[in-house]
């Protein structure tokens, strides 16, 4: 006979739920104005979209600082779970989700800002990212999975062009794939520890001395595609070039942000405690992983013709050098982690956002891509100021010092060389002398070479709006300053880590 169980509003501890229900309120609340008030301008909704944003990062920091007294919180059964890495996640994706909503509000007509819907669903993949990040229950992580893939196959094929409905039926196609493959994974983990929760599957196999490892071999070849695919780890990043080209320059610039570090959060915590468990092979494929995904990308970029893919292939790269702290294992990798994706989101928000403001709606005889390199040619005559900050963005991602991303890139090489990986810290070095080529490449074409002309047409650049100009100032401005921000984001972060137990 089943006996009844009280389970009272504070065991649920449901404010784990506040930051991701305050999206879900927002998205739920443009529907219904939607059908109440048709017609509204965009501008509404984007305000909107930014209220409840502002509200899900304020609760976000007042769970910091609760972290920071009374450690990891559980909630809802203990499925859900607050500790430094979901909290740091959480910041990073809806920080720059604040960043990239306003870019909605261009001076030009762009077709997918005139539906609410696009608003909505934009807040529905925000709080899927979030539930991804904020467990460590497989089945909750491919529910938020699940939730943020299919809205954002959607906000990609509403740009409407014939290109943005291949790479949405692209993505969604190697999507449910990588979903068949975590499906598969979670179920083999099931099989051989009894449970679906990331700890206790470790404690699980730690008892057991890894008497399962050709199960668990198995396990973690299924989870690694379905992880590589959302980080674009080689040999599964095929899809990110062609749905990066077909997407609106911003919302691809989105995509190499925050799909990404929420895979990044799931893939510590589930490879991690295998690395340290001393289980060598899963460590030779993780490095061999690391090392390929660097590097093939790397010379998969150097031969781009198109700026807008070049940018993809190097964010593939990037993905592979932030890989390298999963491998590495220990906290100053793993706060290298967060330091390098936050100065990376300023970065190449940045970079894609002056993509954006470059846009022509048609493109111009002998041109066959959006964005070729001979666009920029002689912009520093054309466009100064636009010349000037993509100049910007392109010598931070070179690593170039003192700008933002040559301060994540030394942290990550320096936890390396602690960590014992000497070899692998050359490599990235190179790696990153290799990238500094494709990123001057496009400063040489802006600063050294004639404005390109072509059939009596000039490439010409958009009066950018002023919410595209803010938010490249911010962009700069943050890429420039980094310096001033290491030290105390290195000790945010970094609390937030070790408290966290990783």
């Amino acid at each position: 006979m089943l006996e009844a169980v009280n389970v009272s509003l504070g065991d649920l501890n449901l404010s784990t739920l506040a930051p991701m229900l305050i999206a879900i309120v927002g998205a739920l609340a443009i529907l219904v104005i939607d059908l109440a008030k048709d017609g509204l301008h965009k501008s509404f909704y984007v305000m909107v979209s930014l209220l409840f944003l502002l509200l899900d990062f304020g609760a976000l920091v007042d769970f910091s600082g609760f972290f920071m007294q009374n450690g990891t919180t559980l909630g809802f059964f203990n499925v859900m779970l607050m500790d430094g890495l979901a909290i740091l996640g959480q910041l990073i994706i809806v920080g720059a989700s604040m960043l990239f909503v306003p870019l909605a509000l261009t001076s030009k007509r762009f077709h997918e800002y005139n539906y609410p819907e696009y608003f909505a669903l934009f807040l529905f993949m925000i709080a899927g990212f979030q539930f991804m990040v904020a467990t460590d229950n497989l089945i909750l992580v491919f529910v938020g999975l699940e939730t943020a893939s299919l809205a954002l196959y959607t906000l990609i094929a509403l740009h409407n062009r014939s290109k943005s409905f291949e790479a949405a039926v692209k993505y969604f196609t190697m999507g449910a794939l990588a979903a068949g493959f975590y499906s598969f994974g979670a179920m083999i983990f099931y099989a051989v520890s009894g449970s679906v929760e990331i700890h206790t599957i470790a404690e699980v196999m730690a008892a057991d001395g890894y008497a399962n490892i050709g199960y668990l071999l198995v396990g973690v070849v299924f989870m690694l595609a379905a992880l590589g695919f959302k980080v674009s780890l080689v040999p599964f990043h095929t899809w990110t070039p062609d749905v990066y080209e077909g997407s609106s320059a911003a919302l691809a610039g989105y995509m190499s942000i925050v799909p990404k570090i929420a895979g990044f959060i799931v893939v510590m915590r589930l490879f991690e405690f295998l690395v340290n468990s001393g289980v060598v092979w899963l460590e030779a494929v993780l490095y061999a992983a690391v090392v390929i995904t660097m590097t093939a990308a790397n010379i998969w970029a150097l031969v781009q013709t198109d700026v807008k893919r070049m940018l993809a292939y190097s964010s593939i790269s990037h993905a592979g050098f932030v890989m390298a702290a999963v491998l590495i294992g220990t906290t100053q990798a793993n706060t290298a982690l967060f330091l390098y994706w936050i100065l990376f989101s300023f970065t190449n928000l940045g970079g894609f956002t002056m993509l954006w403001v470059n846009r022509q709606k048609h493109l111009l005889p002998g041109q066959s891509s959006d964005h070729p390199y001979e666009k920029f040619a002689g912009m520093i005559k054309t466009m100064p100021f636009a010349a000037v900050m993509m100049g910007l963005f392109m010598l931070s991602l070179a690593g170039i010092p003192p700008f933002g991303l040559f301060w994540g890139k030394l942290y990550m090489i320096s936890s390396a060389v602690t960590g014992g990986y000497t070899v692998l810290a050359l490599i990235m070095a190179l790696n990153s002398a290799i990238a500094g080529y494709y990123y001057l490449k496009l400063i040489i074409y802006m600063f050294m070479k004639e404005p390109y002309f072509d059939g009596g047409h000039k490439f010409y650049m958009m009066n950018a709006s002023m919410s595209l100009k803010t938010i490249i100032g911010v962009a700069a401005f943050a890429t420039i300053f980094a310096v001033v921000a290491v030290n105390p984001l290195i000790e945010f972060i970094g609390t937030l880590v070790y408290n966290s137990g990783y």
